[in-house]
C-alpha cells in the first residue's frame, strides 16, 4: 500500500500545501496573492454586454466576465463566483449559480434536494447519510450534495461540517454591499477539503525543507521530464501548452510506444504540479496507428483520478492528441519566484 503524507507549510510566508506519495510529490497547492481565489464570492454591479460572446462584463474593484447573462441590465447587482483563473489581461470568469463546497459536503442554493455521491451504494449507508443531511437543512429551500467523503464518516463531523456550510451559503446570500463576499479557501483548507484520503498530516514550519519538498519543486523550473530513456518536454506558449514526447536515441516503434504510455500516465501530475491548464496539444512519439489505442486507454485512465477537470478532445489529423483543462490553477512557476 502507497504512504501518503500530506505537509502544510508556507514558501516565503506564503501559504502552501503538498500531498506527497511514497516521497514523491504528487501535488501541490500555493496560494495566490494578487487576484480572487477559485471559488471566491462577490457582489458585482453589471457594467456592459460583450457582444459576439454571449455575456456582459460585470465588477466591482475587479473585472470579471459573466457567460449567459439573460435578463440582466446594466446596473443590475447580484452574486457571482469564480470558477477559472483567467488568461493574463483577460476578465475573469465567473457563474451566478453558487455552490458552498466543503470536506464532506457540497450546499447548492440553486439547485434544491439532497443528492448523495453515487460512489456510495450501501442503502442503509445512504439512509444514514440523507438522514443527518435532512436534520441539519431544515426548512432551508437549499440544496445539498454528500460527497463520497461522507462514507463511514463520524456523523457529528459531517452534521458540523454541513452546518457551518449552510451558514456560509445564508451569510453570503444575504450580502448587501458590492465587493468580495467570501475569500474562497486557501490551500491549507484546499486540502483538508480535497485531499482526503488516509495520510499522516505534517504541519510544523519547515518541513518543506525537511521532506524534500522544495528540492521536488526546483525540478519543475525544467521544461525537460525525464522518463527512463526518453522524455517530455512542457512549454507553456501564449495560446496552448505544448508537450513534446521524445525517445531519446531510440527509433524503433517498441521504444516509441514504451515512452508514450510512461508519459500518458506522468503528464496529469505534471500538469498538476505546474499549475498549466486551458488547450494543451501533445506530440508524440512516432508510434503506429494501432499503438495509439493503448495510449489513449493510458491517458483516459491517468485523467480519470486527476481532480481538475480535464476533456480528452482525442487525436488530430496531424497525429497530435489535444486537451482542454480547466485553468483551476495559476502557473506555479510565477507564484513560486514571488515567494521564494
Amino acid at each position: 500500500m502507497k504512504s501518503t503524507t500530506i505537509v502544510l507549510d508556507h514558501i516565503g510566508g506564503v501559504e502552501a500545501a503538498a500531498k506527497l506519495v511514497d516521497g514523491r510529490l504528487s501535488d501541490f497547492l500555493i496560494d495566490v496573492d494578487d487576484r480572487p481565489r477559485i471559488g471566491s464570492i462577490h457582489r458585482v454591479r453589471a457594467d456592459r454586454p460583450m457582444k459576439g460572446q454571449g455575456g456582459l462584463i460585470v465588477k466591482h474593484d475587479q473585472r470579471f466576465f459573466l457567460r449567459g447573462a439573460k435578463g440582466i441590465k446594466p446596473g443590475d447587482e447580484f452574486l457571482v463566483q469564480v470558477g477559472s483563473h483567467a488568461e493574463p489581461h483577460k476578465a475573469i470568469p465567473v457563474s451566478s449559480k453558487l455552490v458552498f463546497k466543503s470536506r464532506f459536503v457540497i450546499v447548492t442554493p440553486d439547485d434544491p434536494g439532497v443528492n448523495i455521491a453515487r460512489s456510495i451504494r450501501d442503502d442503509e449507508e445512504r439512509d444514514r447519510l440523507k438522514l443527518i443531511a435532512l436534520e441539519s437543512l431544515g426548512d432551508l429551500p437549499f440544496g445539498l450534495i454528500l460527497r463520497s467523503s461522507c462514507a463511514g464518516g463520524d456523523a457529528d463531523d459531517i452534521a458540523a461540517d454541513l452546518e457551518d456550510m449552510i451558514a456560509l451559503a445564508s451569510s453570503a446570500l444575504d450580502a448587501a454591499s458590492v465587493g468580495e463576499v467570501s475569500a474562497g479557501d486557501g490551500p491549507h483548507v484546499l486540502a483538508w477539503r480535497d485531499w482526503v484520503e488516509p495520510a499522516d498530516v505534517i504541519t510544523q514550519e519547515g518541513s518543506f525543507e525537511q521532506l524534500g519538498v522544495l528540492d521536488q519543486l526546483e525540478t519543475l523550473r525544467a521544461v525537460d521530464v525525464r522518463l527512463g530513456t526518453g522524455s517530455m518536454i512542457i512549454e507553456p506558449t501564449s495560446a496552448f501548452v505544448a508537450v513534446d514526447i521524445n525517445t531519446g536515441g531510440a527509433t524503433d516503434t517498441a521504444s516509441g510506444l514504451k515512452t508514450n504510455l510512461a508519459a500518458a500516465k506522468d503528464l496529469p501530475r505534471q500538469l498538476r504540479l505546474r499549475g498549466l491548464g486551458g488547450q494543451i496539444v501533445v506530440d508524440f512519439a512516432p508510434m503506429t496507428k494501432n499503438d495509439r489505442k493503448q495510449v489513449d486507454v493510458a491517458l483516459r485512465a491517468a485523467f480519470k483520478t486527476c481532480p481538475v477537470d480535464t476533456v480528452l478532445a482525442g487525436w488530430t489529423t496531424l497525429g497530435n492528441f489535444e486537451l482542454q483543462r480547466k485553468r483551476e490553477r495559476l502557473p506555479v512557476l510565477p507564484l513560486l519566484e514571488r515567494s521564494l
